[in-house]
C-alpha cells in the first residue's frame, strides 16, 4: 500500500498513528447502538454543575459588571472576558506531565488552587476605601490571571481523563447532559447574582455573590474527587523525546478542525461582554436586568439537551456545528439590529435573542467536543488535546480583546444610514454577523464519515420534530 500524503509521525515507527483505540481515529461511531450512561458518571454531572455555579459568577457577566463599575474600559473588559481562554496555552508545557501525575490528580489539584483564588477575589471588593478603583480592579485582574492559569495548567487533562472513562457510542449523549447540567446551574447562578446585586450594587453585595463562587467551587471538589480514575495508557507514560506539535497540527481531520473552531472563536469570542456593554452603556439598563436577560441564554442551553442529545450519536457532529453557525448568524443580526435602533431593547426582543446565543454556544460546545474525541488519534492523545484546546481557547481569548481594541478605537463616532444608526455597537454585530458565515462555510469542509447529511437534522427540526408534538404522537425519537 501507498504511503502517499502519510506524515511520517503518523507511521508505527514514530509512536503517533491514527488508529482510534477507545473513540479516537477512523472508528465508525454509530454503528453500535448505544448503552445507558454508567452510573459512575453521575459524580460528573454533579462537578458540572456546582462548576457552572462557581465560574459563571467569576468568568462572567456578574466579574464583567465588577470590573465595569472600577472604570474598565472596552480593551479591559476584552482582556478580563479573553484571559481564561488565552492562559490555555499551559496545557502545551503541562500534558507531558499527565503520564507522571495522573489525570485525577491533576485536574483536581488545579480546580483546588483556582477555588483558593476565588476566596481572595470574595475579598476584594471589602478592602478599605483607601484602595481606590485602578488599584482594586488591578488586583483583580492579577487574581483572574492567577485563578485562569491554574485551569488552564489543569485542564489539559480533562478532556484525555473523559475519552477514557466515557465509552464511545454514547460520547453525545453524555455530553449534551453535560451540557444540560452546565446551563441549568449557570441560570440559576445569573438569577442568584441578579437577585443579589439588584438595581444599585454595593461592594458588599459583589463580595456576597463571588463568596457564593467560592462555596460552589468548594462543593465541586467533592464530586471531583469520586469521578472514577482511569490510568494512563503505557504507551503515554512510556513515550519520551520532543513532541511533533507541526506534524500533530498538520493531521489533515484536525487540522480541519482547528481552523473551524478559529472561526467559531473569532464570531463568537466577544459576544457575551460586548452584549453586556452594549446593554449596560449603549441601552443604559441596570445590572440586575442585564443578569436577567443573559440568564435566559442558559435556557437556550437547556434546549440544546433535548435538541442535540438524541440526535448528536446519531447523526454525527458535523450537522449541528452548521446549524450552531446558522444560528449565530440569526442571534447577531438580531442584537445588531436592537443596537443599531431599529428594534426595541425589551424583553420581547431580547428574551429570545439570549435565549438563541445561548442555545448556539451549548450546542457548539458539546458537538465540538465529541467530534474531537472522535477524530483524535488513539497514540498521542493527551498532546493531540492539549493543541486543541489552546487552539480553540487561544483564538477565544484574542478575540474579545481585539474586538475590544475595534469599538474603542470607534469611540462614540456615529452615523444613520439606511435608516439603521451604525455605532461601535451595531459595527461589531455585523462583524461578527460575517464571521459566523465564514465558520459556516468552515464547517462544510470537516471530515466525519459517520455525519449524516445537514438536510438530515433540519428535516427533523423542522418537519419531524413539530409533528410529533401533535397529540397522540410519540415524543421519545
Amino acid at each position: 500500500m501507498k504511503r502517499q500524503g502519510i506524515p511520517r509521525w503518523q507511521r508505527p515507527r514514530v509512536g503517533f498513528d491514527t488508529r482510534g483505540g477507545a473513540g479516537g481515529g477512523s472508528h465508525p461511531v454509530n454503528e453500535t447502538p448505544p448503552g445507558p450512561v454508567p452510573d459512575s458518571l453521575r459524580q460528573a454531572y454533579w462537578f458540572s454543575a456546582f462548576k457552572a455555579l462557581s465560574f459563571q459568577v467569576v468568568l462572567g457577566g456578574p466579574m464583567v459588571l465588577y470590573a465595569r463599575e472600577l472604570g474598565a474600559s472596552a480593551t479591559v473588559l476584552g482582556i478580563v472576558a479573553g484571559m481564561m481562554p488565552l492562559l490555555t496555552i499551559a496545557q502545551l508545557p503541562a500534558a507531558k506531565h499527565i503520564p507522571r501525575v495522573g489525570y485525577k490528580r491533576f485536574v483536581v489539584g488545579g480546580w483546588t488552587t483556582r477555588v483558593a483564588f476565588i476566596f481572595a477575589m470574595a475579598a476584594l471588593p471589602l478592602l478599605p476605601e483607601a484602595v481606590n478603583a485602578p488599584s482594586r480592579l488591578a488586583l483583580l485582574v492579577c487574581l483572574l490571571f492567577a485563578f485562569n492559569l491554574s485551569r488552564g495548567i489543569s485542564s489539559c487533562a480533562w478532556l484525555p481523563w473523559i475519552t477514557q472513562i466515557v465509552p464511545a457510542t454514547i460520547r453525545g449523549r453524555y455530553l449534551a447532559r453535560d451540557q444540560l447540567c452546565l446551563n441549568a446551574a449557570s441560570w440559576t447562578a445569573f438569577a442568584f447574582a441578579a437577585l443579589v446585586l439588584g438595581a444599585d450594587p454595593t461592594p458588599a453585595r459583589f463580595a456576597a455573590v463571588f463568596l457564593f463562587s467560592a462555596v460552589a467551587g468548594t462543593a465541586s471538589l467533592r464530586h471531583l474527587r469520586r469521578i472514577p480514575d482511569h490510568p494512563v495508557p503505557p504507551d503515554e507514560r512510556s513515550r519520551s523525546g520532543p513532541v511533533p506539535w507541526r506534524a500533530l497540527a498538520a493531521h489533515p481531520p484536525f487540522r480541519k478542525l482547528l481552523r473551524m473552531n478559529i472561526a467559531w472563536s473569532i464570531a463568537y469570542g466577544g459576544l457575551t461582554p460586548f452584549i453586556v456593554a452594549f446593554l449596560r452603556t449603549g441601552a443604559g439598563l441596570p445590572e440586575g436586568r442585564i443578569l436577567w436577560l443573559l440568564s435566559f441564554t442558559f435556557l437556550g442551553g437547556l434546549a440544546s439537551f433535548w435538541l442535540a442529545g438524541p440526535r448528536l450519536d446519531r447523526l454525527g457532529s458535523k450537522p449541528a456545528l452548521g446549524f450552531t453557525m446558522a444560528g449565530g448568524m440569526v442571534a447577531t443580526l438580531g442584537w445588531g439590529l436592537m443596537a443599531g435602533g431599529v428594534l426595541p431593547v425589551t424583553a420581547l426582543t431580547g428574551v429570545p435573542l439570549a435565549v438563541l446565543t445561548g442555545l448556539v454556544n451549548s450546542l457548539f460546545a458539546a458537538a465540538n467536543s465529541r467530534l474531537a474525541m472522535t477524530i483524535m488519534p488513539a497514540m498521542g492523545r493527551n498532546h493531540f488535546f492539549a493543541l486543541f484546546a489552546v487552539v480553540w481557547q487561544l483564538s477565544l481569548g484574542l478575540s474579545p480583546i481585539a474586538w475590544g481594541l475595534a469599538l474603542d478605537l470607534i469611540g462614540d463616532r456615529r452615523a444613520i444610514v439606511g435608516g439603521v444608526d451604525w455605532n461601535r455597537y451595531s459595527v461589531f454585530f455585523a462583524a461578527t454577523l460575517l464571521a459566523f458565515a465564514a465558520a459556516f462555510e468552515r464547517t462544510r469542509r470537516l471530515d466525519e464519515p459517520t455525519a449524516g447529511p445537514a438536510h438530515a437534522l433540519l428535516r427533523e427540526l423542522l418537519i419531524d420534530l413539530p409533528r410529533r408534538l401533535l397529540p397522540g404522537q410519540r415524543l421519545d425519537r
